[in-house]
């Protein structure tokens, strides 16, 4: 049933542009938490860490993400840096 005023046409077309634009950011968070977990070295794994960081940070800033779980992803992963040999 297509919508009958112009108000919520709109509304539908800037909820699915942001709905695909959150959906293209938690990927990309997921696919770089993945890249600091799976990788051996630990410089490379810190150079991994502070891209992440980055893009936690914008992500939480643009509000796809709570600031709060930003911090707690960056911080489990920087744990597992430091334990990491």
């Amino acid at each position: 049933m297509p919508l009958r005023h112009k108000s919520a046409q709109k509304r539908a077309r800037q909820t699915k542009k942001i709905t695909d634009r959150n959906k293209k950011i938690k990927a990309l968070i997921k696919g770089t938490v993945k890249k600091v977990i799976e990788t051996k070295d630990k410089e490379t794994a810190v150079k991994e860490f502070k891209q992440t960081t980055k893009i936690l940070d914008r992500a939480a800033a643009k509000g796809v993400i709570h600031k709060k779980k930003a911090a707690n992803v960056k911080s489990k992963l920087a744990k597992r840096i430091n334990k990491a040999k």
